[in-house]
């Protein structure tokens, strides 16, 4: 095992500063996010709107792929990070919510009708003076 870290220790560096930095920008970026969701976002069953719809075509494809790309390099960085010490899971989930999937808005609206996750999640709002999440 010793030597197997000493192999590969610009790697494992590399991976624990890409693990501290996902933890630090998740603690910031996780509550900034949630407070600027709309409160009817999950109100219908169905997504109603597309993102960055209103773009041209050509802008709309590379701000998707590269939104994508994102959400891939995280889903990537949070399975290594499984296996050294950082936040992997969390990460595979915050690349999961960057990716388009098909069901996604399904899942994440079952996600937020928990009552733990939606009593979480209005928490933040209540404090950052926002109206809480209508589910219907």
């Amino acid at each position: 095992m010793i030597g197997l870290i000493k192999g590969h220790e610009t790697l494992i560096l590399f991976m624990t500063g890409v693990s501290i930095v996902t933890f630090i920008a998740t603690l910031i970026a996780v509550p900034w996010l949630i407070v600027r969701i709309p409160s009817n976002y999950f109100s219908n069953r169905r997504r109603i709107t597309k993102l960055w719809a209103d773009h041209h075509p050509v802008i709309r494809a590379v701000l998707l792929t590269i939104k994508n790309l994102i959400g891939y390099f995280l889903v990537a960085a949070g399975i290594v990070m499984l296996a050294i010490p950082g936040q992997g899971m969390l990460t595979i989930l915050i690349g999961i919510i960057f990716l388009d999937l098909p069901g996604k808005y399904r899942f994440e609206r079952w996600l937020v009708t928990r009552p733990a996750v939606l009593r979480s999640i209005n928490w933040l709002r209540r404090r950052a003076r926002k109206a809480p999440l209508v589910l219907r």
